[in-house]
């Protein structure tokens, strides 16, 4: 290994494309920790150490932002705007048909949409900063005195300062990304996100490491050696079993038509179409994750107001109750969900149509089956099993944070790193960040990192 990395950084081009990544890393957790001019560091101090409500969601929320959204920096937004912009084009471009056309035309049609997702990115922005400043910062206390209006809030101007900051904090954010895709190594945005993941790793540690003991069932600090070993046990397994949904495939045999070309016969070979287990990635989580935060911050809202009626009271707390992370019925919906759109995004990636259309235009075909429908049909039944099976993965990855939070009683940022959505981003990009580098390192006809 240790000579695989000596090679890497004898390759001048790879070397400076990954200086040139973690340069442009480093940035971004600089910027990490500029904090707006407005926010009082004593009042945010003091709500850091909260746990449960409106601080635990926000942490689930920092991890598909990288970034957090309890500290208010210049990066208060991450780079969630774009994403959602992304994933709304994505969808759109299944069923506007102006969309679909532009995505058919290319390089040139998929320049114009990253142009029209950049400019969707800032709208967000926008509004999203709005939103954060009116519902969060100013709620909860977090603005100096000297920037607050009569009324306790927030002057207008430094409010319309604020959320310029914001935006343009998350346009640098993106430009960031756009910058280590054409010049550095790997997926920028996905770098990001990942980086944002691991920085919170060292804090999770330490803060895992003050609530274990020495002792034999933890005695009275809660957490022991039998549990530590436990924990990272489950780690490593869960990491394995990331690693092996994420690289699984379903190959269906494939065999290519002859081709007769003056007196050389072509093709006629056999070969092997990829399918993956787990197609739809890392969205089922973030769509259902998401949905599922509304009716929290809508039922906490609610139970600010002094309800006259015992009743409807004594209803939003039940409910409230029931959307808080680690109830039985909470877990049961979040299950639900996850199949749910893991058939929904497979659907919308997937087209057995248009591959079966694809393998009949190249003259190829899969044994047993007539090009066409017939074998449109065949993707459709195969590609619905193996969903079946990535959505039951996914349900059992997003589960157990909850369980290791509830039953091993560890808080919500240790238990994050053992399941759910930032260990599937931190392994996917991992995975992708390798094989870039390994196709540097074949192309000067070295051995892979993963050989």
């Amino acid at each position: 290994m240790w000579e695989k990395i000596r090679v890497i950084w004898q390759i001048p081009e790879l070397r400076q494309k990954i200086l040139l990544t973690l340069l442009m890393l480093a940035v971004y957790r600089i910027g990490f920790q500029i904090q707006l001019p407005v926010i009082d560091q004593h009042a945010l101090s003091q709500f850091g150490g909260r746990s449960g409500g409106l601080a635990d969601m926000l942490q689930a929320v920092a991890i598909l932002s990288a970034t957090q959204l309890d500290q208010v920096t210049i990066f208060g937004l991450g780079i969630m705007p774009y994403i959602s912009a992304s994933i709304i084009f994505q969808l759109l471009g299944s069923v506007y048909p102006p969309l679909e056309q532009l995505q058919k035309e290319g390089e040139a049609g998929r320049k114009k949409i990253n142009e029209y997702t950049r400019y969707a990115t800032v709208f967000l922005c926008l509004f999203q900063s709005y939103f954060y400043l009116r519902s969060f910062i100013i709620p909860q206390g977090f603005v100096l005195p000297s920037f607050q209006s009569a009324d306790g809030g927030m002057l207008w101007s430094w409010q319309i300062i604020s959320i310029v900051t914001m935006t343009a904090g998350t346009v640098f954010l993106m430009w960031l990304g756009e910058q280590i895709d054409e010049f550095g190594i790997g997926n920028g945005i996905s770098l990001l996100i990942m980086s944002g993941i691991l920085a919170g790793m060292p804090g999770a540690g330490w803060q895992l490491l003050q609530q274990a003991s020495l002792e034999l069932g933890g005695g009275s600090s809660g957490l022991g050696i039998e549990g530590l070993l436990l924990l990272a046990c489950m780690f490593v397994a869960v990491v394995m079993g990331v690693v092996y949904i994420t690289l699984g495939q379903r190959q269906i045999p494939m065999q290519s038509a002859k081709h007769v070309r003056g007196r050389r016969v072509y093709g006629g070979t056999r070969q092997y179409l990829p399918l993956k287990v787990n197609q739809a990635g890392v969205m089922p989580i973030i769509f259902a994750s998401s949905l599922l935060m509304f009716p929290l911050l809508i039922l906490t809202n609610l139970q600010g107001i002094a309800w006259s009626d015992g009743y409807w009271k004594d209803f939003i707390n039940w409910a409230h109750e029931v959307f808080n992370r680690g109830g039985f019925i909470y877990n049961i919906l979040y299950l639900v969900m996850i199949y749910f759109f893991c058939y929904f995004w497979t659907a919308i990636t997937f087209n057995p149509k248009d591959m079966a259309e694809n393998l009949k235009n190249f003259g190829s075909f899969i044994p047993g089956y007539r090009p066409g429908k017939r074998t449109a049909d065949y993707l459709e039944k195969v590609m619905v099993r193996i969903t079946y099976v990535g959505a039951g993965f996914l349900a059992v990855v997003a589960i157990i944070p909850t369980l290791i939070s509830t039953q091993l009683n560890v808080s919500w940022v240790i238990a994050s790193f053992y399941g759910g959505t930032s260990l599937l981003i931190a392994v996917s990009v991992a995975f992708d960040l390798v094989q870039k580098i390994d196709s540097h390192l074949v192309m000067r006809n070295y051995k892979g990192l993963l050989e």
